[in-house]
Formats: C-alpha cells, sequence, structure tokens
C-alpha cells in the first residue's frame, strides 16, 4: 500500500537531555526539541497485519491537523513546531474515517463492512490515570499518525476499542460525505473535551469567546452554538477563516489584527462590561490571547487552553482570586462519550460542521495538502482516497 511518511534527524537541542528511554526508543516527549530537517515522501510499505484485537480499516478520508503542519514547519534552526509526543519515521495523519475491511479473532463489535471514525489517543487501559477514568492522561499513550502509524495511508490497523460506528451519519449525509465529516470528530471531540469536560461546560446563556478559526476552535464555535451560548465570538488572523466561524455560529468575528490586538476591548464591549464566562484558546498562541482573556473575563469565568506550543506567559493569578476564575488545560478526545455524543448531534441535524471543510485533496497530492495547511488559509483540508 503507498502512504506519506514524516522522517526527520534525531539531534538533541542544546540544553535538552532526553531520557534514556528517549534516546533508546528515538520516542521524544517534546518533538520540538529534538525532531530536526524533517521530511515526507509517498512509500509503498506493507499492508498492517491485525492483532487480536484490532480492526483494518480503508481509509476514505483524513483531515490534515495542525499537529502535522507542526511536523513539517521548522523553526529557524530546523527543529519541528509540534511540542509533543512524536516517534519517526511515522505514517502521519490521525483524523480520518474509512470501512473495516478485516477483523482480528477477538474482535467483538465491528464487522467488515462497519463505517468508523477512530480515536486518535491510544490509551492503555492499564495505567493508574486511564483505571481512573482519565484516558487522555494515559501514562503510556501513543499518538496515531505521531507516535505510532497513522492514516494517511490506503489502509491503517486500530484496536477496536478506538473506533466508533458513524452510521449514524447516513441520515444527514450522502455516502461521501459521511467520511468526510467523520473525520472531522477527532477535532471537535478536543474542543467538547476542553469545553464540556474538563472545563464543565457552561449554563445556557453563557458567552463564549474563542481565540483561533482553525479546527479545533472551529468545533468550539459550532458546539458553543448547539449547547446554548447566547454571544458567540470568534478571533483569528485569517479573514477566511472568520467567514466560516460565522457560518457555523460565531455572531461575531474579528481579526486580531484589525483590532490592533486589543480583543478584550471589542469583548467587553460586545457583553456590556460583563465579560466571556468561557474563553477557549485554539491559537497556540498564549503569549498574545491570554493577557486579552484575562482582562474580559466574566466572574467565575474560565479559560480553556487548547492551543499546543512549547511557550510560557504570564499570568495575572491575582486577577483568578477576585474574579474567582480558572484556567484549564485539556488534551484529546478519548472517553466521557466524547465521540459517540458528536456523532449523535451531528446525525441529529443539530450540529452542523460540513461548512467547515474548505479544501479536498486526493491522496497522491497529499504532499500539496500540507504545504497548504501551511499557508493558514483554509479552515479543514481533507485528503481524499
Amino acid at each position: 500500500m503507498k502512504a506519506l511518511i514524516a522522517d526527520g534527524k534525531w539531534r538533541p537541542a542544546n540544553g535538552y537531555l532526553p531520557s534514556e528511554q528517549e534516546s533508546r526508543l528515538k520516542r521524544a516527549l517534546v518533538g520540538s526539541r529534538v525532531w530536526k530537517d524533517t521530511f515526507f515522501e509517498i512509500k509503498d510499505v506493507p499492508i498492517p497485519e491485525v492483532r487480536n484485537d484490532e480492526v483494518l480499516i480503508k481509509v476514505n478520508a483524513c483531515g490534515i491537523c495542525g499537529s502535522d503542519t507542526h511536523l513539517y514547519e521548522k523553526n529557524s534552526e530546523g527543529y519541528i513546531i509540534f511540542s509533543g509526543l512524536t516517534k519517526l519515521p511515522c505514517v502521519i495523519g490521525h483524523e480520518f474515517a474509512g470501512v473495516v475491511v478485516e477483523t482480528g479473532s477477538g474482535v467483538q463489535c465491528f464487522k467488515e463492512g462497519d463505517r468508523v471514525a477512530v480515536e486518535s489517543i491510544m490509551w492503555c487501559g492499564v495505567c493508574h490515570c486511564c483505571r481512573s477514568g482519565n484516558p487522555n492522561q494515559c501514562k503510556n499513550i501513543e499518538l496515531l499518525g505521531l507516535s505510532r502509524d497513522g492514516a494517511l495511508a490506503e489502509y491503517v490497523a486500530v484496536s477496536e476499542r478506538f473506533c466508533w460506528d458513524i452510521s449514524p451519519l447516513a441520515d444527514v449525509c450522502n455516502e461521501d460525505e459521511l467520511f468526510e465529516i467523520g473525520a472531522l470528530i477527532e477535532p471537535i471531540g478536543c474542543a467538547y473535551n476542553g469545553i464540556f469536560v474538563a472545563g464543565g461546560g457552561f449554563a445556557p446563556g453563557a458567552i463564549v469567546a474563542v481565540y483561533g478559526a482553525g479546527p479545533i476552535g472551529l468545533g468550539a464555535v459550532a458546539l458553543a452554538r448547539t449547547a446554548g451560548a447566547s454571544r458567540v465570538i470568534a478571533f483569528d488572523v485569517v479573514d477566511a477563516r472568520l467567514d466560516v466561524a460565522k457560518r457555523l455560529g460565531a455572531d461575531f468575528a474579528f481579526n486580531i489584527n484589525g483590532l490592533n490586538g486589543r480583543c478584550a476591548e471589542k469583548v467587553m464591549e460586545l457583553t456590556k462590561g460583563w465579560g466571556a464566562d468561557i474563553q477557549v484558546e485554539a491559537a497556540g498562541a498564549a503569549p498574545v490571547t491570554i493577557p486579552e482573556m484575562e482582562k474580559s473575563l466574566a466572574a467565575q469565568g474560565k479559560i480553556i487552553y487548547l492551543g499546543r506550543a512549547a511557550t510560557s506567559t504570564a499570568a495575572n493569578l491575582d486577577g483568578l482570586v477576585t474574579g474567582a476564575n480558572s484556567i484549564i488545560g485539556a488534551r484529546g478526545h478519548a472517553g466521557y462519550g466524547i465521540f459517540p455524543n458528536i456523532i449523535k448531534l451531528i446525525g441529529s441535524g443539530r450540529l452542523k460542521v460540513g461548512g467547515m471543510i474548505t479544501s479536498k485533496y486526493r491522496f497522491q497530492d497529499a504532499l500539496d495538502a500540507i504545504g497548504a495547511s501551511a499557508m493558514r488559509k483554509d479552515a479543514k483540508i481533507i485528503v481524499k482516497f
């Protein structure tokens, strides 16, 4: 089969000392401090063999994630931008949907022909975090398409426990759209996890501000509208993405550059001085966004930090005390009914997310899709097989 593979050089940066296990396995916990001079190529590789608990999936659609872009992009020293767990070489791609074509001998819940979307957080199920009900914080985690072979390939093998039936989407999608929408469940799931699981949700009527109108931010916009936010305010630096945010439910959408960075003033103006009850950081630009969020956070408001970047920023802790506010981090989309709840919402017609897809590429042009993602003009790019 053909697969898009990322590879690079293991060159720990000055000041970063990998553990013995990291070095032995060539599995970096902070990829941006180790992997250098990455390159991508479509290669012929063997079709994966399924283990007892696995299904083999013929991939139909796979999204390009910001994590993929951050493997492609490099800093001035040639290191990747992605700051999470990374093991190269690796078949990239982790936002996908497809058809089960083979099942392992121990598989119980799926059969050939089933249409599925798949969690990319590969939780072990036996560590303390997993057994305590926190699979996204698994201590033995693998990330599909980043630390183990992913789905920008004709076939991928995964454990059945990570798969979810997407046949309910057929009530609102044709057969081709079903897989494209199915590939959106993973990034939308990250927003769902941040707002409703880690963040505890919000009461209907709350005001939500979203910084960053990429796929996760757009998922946050659509979910906030569906969940009963009275106003949804979106910020980004790309007008085309802001247009998509409006289509997905944002009442207001502003280019940060046009505001000279003074987003807090706009939030306070639109909320008549109350501020936003929920503020979602999906831009990965904390030094710019967090100060604005703090200045426009309602009493008992929450900042949900989803944007991943190896950066630090100052925080006004006294403001957290006086406002009874909180800053909450969230990773992943596994567990808590996240995938099935999103599938039900989309299948019911209440959550409409198809407008998030702004470009489609054939698999043979996947390298062009990665390059286009680095331009940051699209909302979601989908690769079709």
